[in-house]
């Protein structure tokens, strides 16, 4: 199949880390910004083609995320990987499911078998609870599939000791959870044009980039334009920290729109 060029718009749902800001029961000062920019629901995106949706990761604020969007209609998930930042959300599905039927879900294998124990009655040919969102999975790994006619990339990058599944679809690409990618994974990303990856914090962490690490890969990939997301309090305020990032390099929030 013949991939063919369209035109994306992608959607910030959360660009927030796994406790997403506020976090609960901090005094930090970011996270008692009233800045709307400094409020961040876990990391997810929405890429939208064709008059359709598809949502990369599902974590536990989709359902918030899919009325503060008023997204009507989605077609597919994909995920990056099992943690409960990037699953967690799975069940709200169900309202989707009931106009579209079986959903198609984009994962690893890995991914999937986590998601089977821990949503057995999803997944459970025996013990499946009537109500459950009805899934269909399409197992990826490192070579290049289709949603509709148009080519996905999967790429994989290390989070920690844990591999993460990232996508690049046609000129953009959505990093997440990042420590470390190969060098063969990163020609993956030649001549993309808008890179989108997490920057956690200042300080170094042992599974996700921190700001000067995802400056350097930035440096590095060379895109026309970046987005940070995965984004903790400990980082800082939005407006501060936009103030010092390098020219066409910026931070995303909740509700941005770009169109790529």
């Amino acid at each position: 199949m013949n991939s063919s060029k369209k035109s994306l718009k992608i959607t910030f749902l959360g660009t927030g880390t796994s406790q997403g800001i506020p976090m609960i029961a901090s005094k930090d000062p970011v996270c008692l910004s009233t800045d709307p920019k400094d409020k961040r629901l876990r990391s997810s995106i929405l890429v939208s083609f064709d008059e359709k949706n598809y949502v990369i990761d599902c974590g536990p604020d989709f359902r918030q995320q899919m009325l503060r969007e008023q997204i009507d209609l989605i077609h597919g998930v994909l995920f990056t990987h099992e943690h409960a930042d990037h699953v967690g959300g799975l069940d709200d599905l169900r309202p989707y499911c009931y106009q579209i039927g079986e959903m198609p879900i984009y994962l690893n294998q890995r991914t999937l078998t986590s998601l089977e124990k821990r949503f057995e009655y999803i997944f459970s040919a025996e013990n499946r609870y009537p109500g459950a969102p009805s899934v269909q999975p399409n197992i990826v790994d490192k070579e290049p599939f289709f949603i509709d006619d148009v080519e996905i990339i999967p790429i994989e990058v290390m989070h920690g000791n844990l591999p993460v599944t990232v996508f690049r679809i046609q000129d953009f690409a959505y990093l997440t959870d990042v420590k470390s990618i190969s060098e063969e994974e990163k020609k993956k990303l030649k001549g993309v044009k808008v890179l989108v990856v997490n920057a956690l914090r200042i300080d170094p962490h042992p599974t996700h980039f921190n700001l000067d690490e995802a400056l350097d890969f930035v440096a590095e990939i060379n895109p026309e334009i970046t987005y940070f997301t995965h984004i903790s309090h400990k980082l800082g305020f939005h407006k501060e920290v936009s103030e010092n990032l390098p020219e066409n390099v910026f931070l995303a929030y909740d509700g941005l729109q770009i169109t790529v």
